[in-house]
C-alpha cells in the first residue's frame, strides 16, 4: 500500500532525481512546495519552465546566458578578449567571477573528458574552443579545470591540441590552501605547491 498520493510520490521521485539530493532530502523538498501558497507554488513552477525557456549557451564562450547574442562577459568591451580561462562548468564561472580579480573571458566545456562515464572529447565543446583560438587575437589559454584525474586529463588534452596555434596555454596554480597547516596536507598537494612557489 503507497505511503503517499501518486502526485506526491511522483514529486519526491522528480526532486530525488536532483544529484546530490537523497529520498528524505525530496520529501521534504515535496512537503515544503506543498505547504507553499498557491500563488508561491505557482511562481515556483514558473521560475523552472521560464529558465528552461529562456536560458541556453553563449555562441562564442558557451556559458549560460539569456541574452540573444552573446553573453555579458563577452559582450564587455572592459574585458580582456586576449586571454581565455577554460573552466568546465558554468558554476565554476561564477567561482571565478566572485573574487573579482580574472578581466579575461572564458570557455565553458560542459564536462570533461571521462573515459569511465564514457565522456570523450566530442561531448564536450571542444570544437568551439579551438575555433576561437583559431580565428586569431587569443594571446594565453588558462586551464582551470579541477585538480583531478579528469580536470587534468582534460587540460593536458587541450594543451596539446591547442599547441599549433602557437597561444601560451597556462595551468591555475594550486596547493596549499590559505588558513591550513601543512601537516595536514597530501603528498601530491604538496608538490604542487613546490612546484608552484612564487618569489616574495
Amino acid at each position: 500500500m503507497p505511503y503517499f498520493p501518486a502526485a506526491l510520490e511522483k514529486l519526491v521521485e522528480q526532486f530525488a532525481r536532483i544529484p546530490g539530493v537523497g529520498r528524505k532530502s525530496a520529501q521534504r523538498m515535496a512537503f515544503f512546495v506543498l505547504s507553499l501558497p498557491d500563488k508561491e507554488a505557482a511562481a515556483f513552477a514558473d521560475a523552472i519552465t521560464a529558465a528552461k525557456r529562456t536560458i541556453h549557451c553563449c555562441p562564442v564562450c558557451q556559458n549560460l546566458t539569456d541574452a540573444d547574442g552573446p553573453c555579458a562577459i563577452c559582450a564587455s568591451p572592459r574585458r580582456d578578449h586576449s586571454v581565455i580561462c577554460v573552466v568546465a562548468d558554468p558554476k565554476d564561472v561564477m567561482a571565478l567571477e566572485r573574487s573579482q580579480e580574472y578581466r579575461g573571458v572564458y570557455h565553458v566545456l560542459h564536462g570533461v573528458i571521462s573515459p569511465m562515464n564514457h565522456v570523450g572529447p566530442d561531448d564536450l565543446r571542444v570544437r568551439e574552443l579551438v575555433d576561437r583560438v583559431a580565428a586569431g587575437g587569443v594571446s594565453e589559454v588558462i586551464m582551470a579545470t579541477n585538480p583531478d584525474t579528469e580536470g587534468e586529463t582534460t587540460a593536458l588534452y587541450l594543451s596539446r591540441l591547442l599547441k599549433p596555434f602557437q597561444v601560451k596555454v597556462t595551468r591555475l596554480a594550486y596547493g596549499i590552501p590559505v588558513g591550513s597547516h601543512l601537516e595536514f596536507a597530501d603528498d601530491a598537494t604538496l608538490m604542487r605547491a613546490m612546484e608552484g612557489r612564487c618569489e616574495i
